[in-house]
């Protein structure tokens, strides 16, 4: 039997996607301050984020942002074209492409995730404290 949200449940939503929306808009200023679009920090963020190395296939970079294959293949094309990242043959399968952070995709992906730092603190209190 499912039960009916009720309005405290509406309003615990309401606050979460509320608080979500700021932080994803104060990221979107912080990306295009420093000549980026938030989902290529995204992508820059997902290959450095990969759990246990430093690159990312295609696929999983796909994954991680909810996008098309084909989509995230763009969004590499674009940001390859600004020297951030590249695309290496796969060292155990050269069928895989690795996509890796080139030093100027690392030290402006580091400046970026740097200015989130109290944002994100901010959202975690507030998350935390409102349970």
């Amino acid at each position: 039997m499912r039960v009916r949200p009720g309005k405290a449940d509406f309003e615990r939503l309401s606050r979460f996607r509320h608080r979500l929306r700021r932080f994803l808009r104060f990221s979107e200023q912080l990306c295009r301050g420093h000549g980026l679009t938030a989902l290529q920090y995204q992508l820059l963020l997902h290959v450095m984020g990969f759990p246990g190395r430093t690159w990312a296939t295609i696929g999983e970079l796909a994954e991680r942002l909810q996008a098309q294959h084909h989509g995230v293949v763009a969004l590499v094309d674009r940001c390859e074209k600004l020297a951030l990242l590249e695309r290496r043959a796969g060292r155990s399968d050269q069928r895989v492409v690795e996509i890796h952070l080139l030093p100027k995709g690392e030290q402006l992906l580091a400046r970026i995730a740097a200015a989130h730092r109290h944002e994100l603190r901010l959202l975690a209190h507030e998350l935390k404290e409102r349970r």
